[in-house]
C-alpha cells in the first residue's frame, strides 16, 4: 500500500513510522506530511531518508491516510483525502458520526465493513480500558464502570513531555515552574483536569470514555463514570477500575479471561511486587493488567489496574491495526 502519515513530525507522527516498521507492514510508497516550517526535512524509514512535504489542499496520492495532526485538520481535510485514500483518523474529529467505524481491532473488527473511506481511532484512555475490560465484559456482562485515569504528559502530545521536563529542571533549580499545555504546573503535581469542563461538571475528556465505550462495544446500556487525571510521568495512561457485573465472577476466573485475552499482559503477582506500571508499560504493544481483587462494595464486582503506552495501543499502533485490517479485514477474528 502507498500510505501517508499527516502530522509525521509529532508524537504520535514518530510513533507511526515507528509502528509501520516493526510491523512491517507493507508499504511500498511513504509520504510523510507536516507543517510547512517542518518541509523539507526528512525522516528515517527503513534504512532510507523520507522527505518530509507541507500538507497539500488537494486529495493525497497514497491508499491510506494515517492522520494525526488534530480534529481542526481532520475535520476540513479528511473528507478530501478520503475522495480517493481511506483515512484513519486519530483525532475526535468523526467519532461520534453514526456512519464512521470506530474500531479497537481485538474488539469489534467487524465495524470495519461498510465503511465510507473514514475510520476513527479512539481515544487513547478508551483504548487502554477497553483491551482489559472487553474480554471480562464478554464473560461477565459489564453493568457498571468506575475509572479513575492517571494520564501521562504525553497525552498532550509533545508540548506536553518538553513542559513536564523543562518545568522539572525549573522546579530543581527553585525557579518558578513556567506552564502554558497545561492549566497548572504538573512537576511534582497532578491536575484532575483534561479537556474542556461540559455542563454536567465532567470534562470532554472523562465523557469520551462514556461515549466510546458505549458505541465500540454496541451497548448503550452500559454506565459508566470516568475522572482523568494528569500525572507527571513522560508516557503511559494508567487507570483504577471497578466493575459491577451481571454475573457472578471472581478475581481468580477473571485472571483465567485476561491470560487469553489478545494483547493483555496479565501482570498480578503483589507478593514479588508485580503490577502495571508506567516504566514496565512503556514501549510495549500490549497492555498490562494487574490488582485484579473482588471488589468490597459490589456482590458482583471486580477492581482492578492498567497501564497501556497510549503512544502505541491508545495511537499509533491502533491506527497502524486498523490499517491491517484493510488487508485482511478478517485478521482479529
Amino acid at each position: 500500500m502507498k500510505v501517508a502519515i499527516v502530522g509525521a513530525t509529532g508524537a504520535v507522527g514518530q510513533e507511526l513510522i515507528s509502528v509501520l516498521e516493526k510491523r512491517n507492514f507493507p508499504v511500498s510508497e511513504l509520504r510523510l506530511y507536516a507543517s510547512i516550517r517542518s518541509a523539507g526535512k526528512s525522516q528515517k524509514f527503513r534504512g532510507k531518508e523520507v522527505s518530509i512535504e507541507a500538507l497539500p489542499e488537494t486529495p493525497l496520492p497514497v491508499d491510506v491516510v494515517l492522520a494525526s495532526a488534530g480534529g481542526s485538520i481532520s475535520k476540513q481535510y479528511a473528507p478530501i483525502w478520503a475522495q480517493q485514500s481511506v483515512v484513519v483518523d486519530n483525532s475526535s474529529a468523526f467519532r461520534y458520526e453514526p456512519h464512521v467505524p470506530l474500531i479497537i481491532p481485538e474488539i469489534n473488527p467487524q465495524a470495519i465493513q461498510g465503511h465510507q473511506n473514514i475510520i476513527a481511532n479512539p481515544n487513547c484512555t478508551t483504548a487502554i480500558l477497553l483491551m482489559a475490560l472487553y474480554p471480562l465484559h464478554k464473560a461477565f456482562r459489564a453493568k457498571r464502570v468506575i475509572v479513575s485515569t492517571y494520564q501521562s504528559s504525553s497525552g498532550a502530545g509533545a508540548s506536553g513531555m518538553d513542559e513536564l521536563l523543562h518545568g522539572t529542571k525549573q522546579f530543581l533549580a527553585g525557579l518558578p515552574v513556567e506552564h502554558k499545555t497545561f492549566a497548572h504546573p504538573l512537576p511534582f503535581n497532578v491536575i484532575p483536569h483534561i479537556d474542556a469542563f461540559q455542563e454536567n461538571g465532567y470534562t470532554k475528556e472523562e465523557m469520551k470514555v462514556l461515549w466510546e465505550t458505549q458505541k465500540i462495544i454496541g451497548d448503550p446500556d452500559i454506565k459508566l463514570s470516568c475522572t482523568a487525571v494528569r500525572v507527571p510521568t513522560l508516557r503511559v495512561h494508567a487507570e483504577a477500575v471497578t466493575v459491577e457485573f451481571e454475573r457472578p465472577v471472581t478475581p481468580e476466573v477473571a485472571r483465567e479471561v485476561l491470560a487469553g485475552a489478545p494483547g493483555v499482559d496479565l501482570v498480578d503477582d503483589p507478593a514479588s511486587k508485580r503490577y502495571p506500571l508506567p516504566l514496565t508499560a512503556t514501549g510495549k504493544f500490549n497492555i498490562e493488567v494487574g490488582r485484579i481483587r473482588k471488589n468490597l462494595v459490589f456482590e458482583n464486582g471486580l477492581d482492578f489496574f492498567v497501564a497501556g503506552d497510549q503512544l502505541l495501543k491508545g495511537a499509533a499502533l491502533n491506527a497502524v491495526q486498523i490499517a491491517e485490517l484493510l488487508l485482511k479485514p478478517v485478521a482479529y477474528q
